[in-house]
Parts: structure tokens; C-alpha cells; sequence
């Protein structure tokens, strides 16, 4: 991730505080509080009037809610006390999504493959649970839209403080804004795939472009090694460091290029090579190469002829035609790109460049420019 999003507070968040409280005042305490009943949750109001909402009105959202909470119940109800609180354990490791980033050892997880070892009638039914609560079909209810507000609204002040205008997890495809009439996904960064109890967690939820979100990372999990042996995450084991999306310090990558090839007009994935740095962060640059495909995205930007070559342009035509030489150029694109290494792909328009001029590309400048697509 080339830099993080500044988190920004807003009521959706009262959704995650209805889940602890069903978790941890209602299901915990199952086995000593009796049958399931709408009491059980008066110790939240606005969670009480939202049950008895479901309770007597006929939407295929809040039934879903209302019937799958009190299953659920029923199965933590037979469960004995080192049981719940493992469940307990696993619950709040699986919502500190920042210490799952760092591989926190005394941060302990859960995903669906483990759990249904252990539990699996149980898991059956969160899984189903906690992959359908972030759904239209329950958060356009009026009844759960009037206690905790829209998604539209908290993308609108998302971006409004998130205003760089392009995806972190690439920076190559641009980011929805406030006055478009749409909006990007959600991801999931630790994916509702694998991982229960954290749905609908606004610190597990991160705007991202299309290409990143549905091409490249998918339900790829960014907590585990990929591994040709399913069990061993399952076992929990593999774990490995990634990026938080939320982090409050800057991810400071760097990236470097080198070129194999002087046939510009013929440039191939084969001919570049990428550096990416410093070796300080490498374990969680490795998870963000993989999980979202980097090299890939950045060869295929960098070997079309609207990439880099294009970029070439800037200097064989613009500038070489205005008697500016291309070290002036490229001292301009340091200066831009410390400025904002976002706008135009500066922080992959520069160490390409500087590629070029390794390698002798740009002198003598006539003989070397690639040819423009008409």
C-alpha cells in the first residue's frame, strides 16, 4: 500500500457497537441468561428498538438479522466457559485489524477453516451472519438507517478528508470522489471470505478501485503466506506482516527500475525490472505485492504505449522541441513528484525516466524516440 487512508470517524460505526454488544452481552452470556427473548438486549436502547423492529415488521433484512442472532444463541448456549472464552479471544484479535497487520504474536485470530474444526455447526451459522450483514438488504432498512446512517454519507466524508484522488493500494487508477455520482467498494481488507466478527468494522473496510478490488486482490488474505497446503492455515500458521490501511505513519515506499532493453517501441515486462524498498519494510511490501498483484499492475502500465512510452513524449517532443534538455526535465519531475508522487504516476514516471537515462536513451535524442501511435 503506497501510502494509508486517514481514518475518519462517522456513525456506521454504531454498527460494529451493536455486533460487541450481541457478541459480548448477549451470546457470551447464553449460557446462564435462558431462552432467547427480546430483553436480553435492553441494556442497549437503540439495539432493543432495532430487535423489536425485526421482530414484528416482515423485511427479508431484518429477518435475516433478527433469526440468525438468535441461532446463534442457541449454539453459544451449549457452549462451556473455556469455549466462550476463546471466542472471546478470537473475537477481539480478529477486530484489532492493526495488530493483525503487524503480526502481533499476543494478537490472536480466527478464520472460517480453523473455526469449523473446532466448532462447526456454530461456524455455519456466523459465517452466514457475519458475510451478510454488509448488505444492502439490511443497511437500507429505515429502521437500522435511522440509528446508524448511510454508507453514501460516510463515503462522501471519507473522501472529503481522503481527497488525494487516486487508489493507495496502487496509484495508478483514480479514486471516486465527493462529486461523482457514484462511489468505489468497500474492500475488506481482511476478507469476510476467511474472517468472522469483523464485517462490518469500518477500520477492516478501505475504499479501493475497481482493478485493485475485483482484478487483482479478490479474497486474497492478507494475513496468511499463500500456501499449497490449505491446512496450514488453518493451523494458523504462515502468518506474515501487511500494511495497514488505517496506519498514522507514512508507508515511505520506494521504488527503483532498471531497463534490459533499448527497443522502446517493442518494450516487454521482460525488459524492466522493479526495486522496491527499503529492506525495513519488506515483509509487508512482499504481502502488498501479492495480495494486489503490483508487479503485474505496474509492467502492464509501464510497457503500454499510453505508460511510459507516452511519458517518453515528454521529453523526445515537448521538450527537446522547446530546446529544454531532458536532466531539466527530470529535475522538474523530482520536484513535482516530492510535491504529489501521485498525479500522473510520478513515483512510477521518474524512476522509469531515470531508467532511460542510465542506459543512454536519451542521447542523442533523434535516433532513440520510440514512435507515437497515430
Amino acid at each position: 500500500m503506497l501510502f494509508p487512508y486517514t481514518y475518519v470517524p462517522h456513525k456506521m460505526e454504531k454498527m460494529q457497537e451493536f455486533i460487541d454488544f450481541i457478541f459480548h452481552e448477549v451470546w457470551c452470556k447464553a449460557p446462564s441468561s435462558g431462552a432467547f427473548r427480546l430483553e436480553l438486549f435492553l441494556g442497549n436502547p437503540d439495539l432493543y428498538e432495532v430487535m423489536e423492529n425485526f421482530l414484528i415488521t416482515d423485511t427479508k433484512g431484518g429477518e435475516f438479522f433478527y433469526s440468525h442472532v438468535e441461532r446463534i444463541y442457541a449454539h453459544f448456549a451449549m457452549l462451556a466457559e473455556p469455549e466462550i472464552d476463546q471466542l472471546k479471544q478470537w473475537y477481539v484479535g480478529n477486530n484489532d485489524i492493526e495488530n493483525v497487520c503487524a503480526n502481533d504474536p499476543e494478537t490472536h485470530i480466527v478464520i472460517y477453516r480453523r473455526l469449523m474444526t473446532v466448532h462447526k455447526d456454530l461456524c455455519e451459522h456466523l459465517a452466514t451472519f457475519f458475510k451478510g450483514l454488509y448488505s444492502d438488504s439490511l443497511l437500507d432498512l429505515a429502521i437500522l438507517k435511522s440509528k446508524i446512517g448511510d454508507i453514501d454519507d460516510h463515503y462522501l466524508a471519507f473522501v472529503k478528508v481522503n481527497d488525494l484522488g487516486v487508489c493507495p493500494f496502487c496509484g495508478v487508477s483514480r479514486i471516486l470522489g465527493q462529486y461523482s455520482t457514484s462511489r468505489e467498494a468497500y474492500d475488506h481488507y481482511l476478507p469476510k471470505a476467511h474472517y468472522p466478527f469483523n464485517s462490518i468494522n469500518f477500520r477492516n473496510l478501505a475504499p479501493a478501485c475497481h482493478h485493485c478490488n475485483s482484478s487483482y486482490k479478490t479474497s486474497k488474505n492478507p494475513a496468511f503466506q499463500p500456501s499449497k497446503y490449505p491446512t496450514h492455515q488453518a493451523r494458523g500458521e504462515r502468518r506474515r506482516k501487511a500494511f495497514y490501511p488505517y496506519s498514522t505513519q507514512a508507508h515511505e515506499i520506494e521504488i527503483g527500475m532498471n531497463l534490459h532493453s533499448h527497443d522502446l517501441d517493442n518494450l516487454e515486462p521482460k525488459d524492466v525490472s522493479i526495486q522496491f524498498g527499503p529492506p525495513s519494510r519488506a515483509e509487508e511490501i512482499d504481502t502488498w505485492r501479492d495480495v494486489y498483484g503490483i508487479d503485474n499492475h505496474y509492467m502492464d502500465t509501464i510497457c503500454s504505449r499510453s505508460g511510459a512510452k507516452e511519458w517518453l513524449f515528454c521529453i523526445f517532443d515537448e521538450w527537446k522541441t522547446s530546446g529544454r534538455d531532458p536532466s531539466d526535465y527530470l529535475s522538474t519531475l523530482r520536484r513535482e513528484e516530492r510535491h504529489n508522487p501521485w498525479v500522473d504516476c510520478r513515483f512510477l514516471k521518474r524512476p522509469f525516466l531515470e531508467a532511460c537515462e542510465r542506459i543512454g536513451l536519451f542521447n542523442p535524442l533523434p535516433s532513440t524516440a520510440p514512435k507515437r501511435a497515430p
